[in-house]
């Protein structure tokens, strides 16, 4: 075999973890490569008589005649094992050289490793979890930081979290140890701790901006106390480890992040959960770790949960498990925003108007009308003498769709004594602006409601007796009672489960919206892909299918493309790494939600530069 020869075979290979200079692959793998290239592989490892036991992952050149035969003897039993021995091979040369690193203190270390081995083997979804974690908790932004043993330690010490069992968990989330750790006091000023991940989800809904004051049941250590003081808002804490004496006090938001999983005793769980609901006025949110049976089945079981190595316990859910263990401790909705994160509202007025905002669309309204002509002088004058305030007036006219009532409008008094009532406000500017704007808006608030209505009929949300004051106005200008309102909203979401229906409406998306793709099988639509920008421009029935499988998901954060199966009940979210800016953005999850069974699958696809995971029609997703 030469050089060239060497070249294209490795270019066939499509399995692996694929980095700019090579690609690396675990012996497991090894049949799913060119049999030549397997051939010479196990041909060199013989010839150089190194035993089959001393290397387990191939390094394959892709831009030279070389590779190396390296050893992780700990590659299934660590999430993050170290490099012991490595061959490097010159097939040009025929030399090699060995290095024995099995005495360093700062060996190289593996990640990824599920990008190594094939997806049929039966470890790979226990490492795209693994991954999944340093992902979700920021230790994979600079992967030139984390390729030895100390650095990787230090980035997973700096971002708030230790290793247990080869899992990542947050300091604030473990008790304690015997052996006490030394504290450099003279080094905590440079340290930067981020916020945990459900104080991050209140942040990007707009919940620590300083209206609310927070406090954090079970704050460990506190973490994030110390980073929300340090932008001046009011937030306490209480640990029953680090801050035991804390008073225990009401806040309008309450956070118990990642306790209850800690907490052996299912009652005591319980308790905990309900003790911090207690304390919660307006919003509690609750978070917990999640893991699948064929991870937990390598630990000692214990009660409904598992004995990590430090003997400490862990109870590990699934999305779906956590949801209703919170829903029967606390008699409540709980709202899914995040993997592992819920919003509970005892604030109802709040919680409606937090699932509105998540349902109700933005228009940029141009201002392309010129005034019309008005048969009284009179009220041309007006116009006029206070274009600025009729100006503000039909802007928040467009915004509700209607009328506004006095409170909705914040230059109310100055308008009454202007006109005299809001309503002949109304008629005036409707004769003087485009009257077309407002049938838009109209439109659209109407297709807002009823979604957010029919969203909420798919969750099994609780009718609420008392409604916001807006939204019975909503309710009393679109469809006149709140009982017509729940009937329409009843009627769309049961056309969700009618698969023509869904394929007239996929196609005729297809056709409308900027940019998408409809896939097809055996010559039948058989789903629609669009971006997530484009949710808005989609028909009402089409954004309650959606919205409905969000609710079992939370938020699209890392998520760009949506794949609405049309005839399977099914939502696939595709979330790329750099969608704006690469040509052809490398996969790095994917997420099966599956609305009848009420379940949601997570899969990673983590491996760098694979050709297979790389989007390569990105154009066809996004408006020319």
């Amino acid at each position: 075999m030469d050089a060239a020869q060497f070249a294209e075979l490795v270019k066939k290979i499509e399995v692996g973890k694929k980095l700019p200079d090579a690609i690396y692959l675990h012996e497991s793998a090894l049949d799913a490569i060119p049999v030549k290239l397997a051939t010479i592989i196990n041909a060199v490892g013989k010839a150089l008589k190194i035993p089959t036991d001393n290397w387990n992952i191939v390094k394959l050149s892709r831009k030279s005649f070389t590779m190396s035969l390296l050893h992780y003897p700990t590659f299934f039993a660590e999430s993050y094992p170290a490099l012991t021995q490595s061959v490097s091979v010159d097939l040009q040369k025929l030399s090699h050289k060995v290095t024995d690193y099995s005495n360093y203190d700062n060996p190289p270390i593996l990640h990824r490793k599920e990008t190594m081995i094939k997806r049929e083997h039966p470890s790979y979804d226990d490492f795209c979890m693994i991954t999944q974690e340093g992902e979700q908790a920021g230790l994979y932004k600079n992967p030139r930081h984390i390729g030895f043993k100390a650095s990787w330690e230090a980035l997973i010490n700096s971002h708030g979290y230790e290793l247990v069992d080869g899992r990542l968990f947050r300091n604030s989330a473990l008790a304690q140890t015997t052996d006490n750790k030394k504290i450099s006091r003279d080094k905590t000023a440079i340290v930067r701790y981020e916020l945990s991940s459900p104080m991050k989800v209140l942040a990007k809904h707009g919940f620590l901006e300083g209206q609310y004051n927070i406090f954090d049941y079970g704050c460990g250590r506190g973490d994030d106390l110390r980073e929300l003081e340090a932008h001046g808002l009011d937030a306490l804490g209480w640990d029953p480890n680090f801050l035991p004496d804390a008073d225990k006090l009401n806040a309008d938001l309450v956070n118990i992040g990642f306790v209850i999983n800690v907490i052996e005793d299912r009652n005591e769980r319980i308790e905990a959960l309900q003790g911090a609901w207690q304390l919660t006025d307006k919003l509690l949110v609750a978070s917990a770790m999640l893991a699948n049976e064929s991870y937990l089945a390598q630990f000692t079981p214990y009660k409904d949960g598992i004995i990590t190595s430090r003997n400490t316990f862990q109870k590990y859910f699934t999305q779906s498990e956590l949801k209703l263990f919170i829903e029967l401790s606390l008699d409540e909705q709980a709202i899914a925003v995040a993997p592992g994160i819920y919003f509970i509202f005892k604030d109802k007025d709040l919680e409606q108007e937090y699932l509105q905002n998540r349902h109700r669309r933005k228009h940029t309204w141009e201002h392309k009308s010129k005034p019309i002509d008005v048969k009284e002088a009179a009220t041309k004058l007006l116009f006029t003498k206070h274009s600025e305030l009729f100006e503000l007036f039909w802007q928040t006219c467009l915004l509700l769709g209607r009328c506004p009532a006095v409170d909705e409008f914040s230059e109310s008094t100055e308008l009454l004594d202007t006109v005299g009532t809001l309503k002949k406000a109304f008629r005036l500017c409707k004769s003087y602006y485009d009257e077309n704007d407002l049938l838009i808006a109209q439109q659209m608030r109407r297709e807002d409601l009823l979604v957010y209505f029919a969203v909420g009929l798919f969750g099994k949300r609780k009718p609420y007796k008392h409604q916001p004051e807006q939204t019975k106005r909503d309710i009393k200008a679109f469809f006149d009672t709140h009982t017509n309102a729940q009937a329409e909203a009843t009627e769309l979401l049961y056309q969700i489960a009618d698969i023509e229906k869904i394929e007239q409406e996929c196609v005729a998306a297809n056709e409308t919206l900027p940019a998408s793709v409809l896939d097809h099988e055996y010559d039948k639509p058989h789903a629609l892909t669009l971006h997530k920008k484009y949710l808005d421009l989609l028909s009402p029935l089409l954004r309650v299918y959606v919205s409905s499988a969000l609710q079992l998901y939370g938020e699209l954060e890392d998520i760009q493309l949506i794949k609405i199966h049309i005839t399977s009940g099914k939502l696939t979210l595709l979330g790329y790494e750099d969608f704006e800016t690469a040509e052809q953005p490398r996969l790095k999850e994917r997420v099966k939600i599956k609305m009848a069974e009420q379940d949601v699958d997570f899969f990673d696809y983590l491996n760098e530069f694979h050709e297979v995971a790389n989007l390569q029609n990105k154009q066809l997703y996004l408006e020319a």
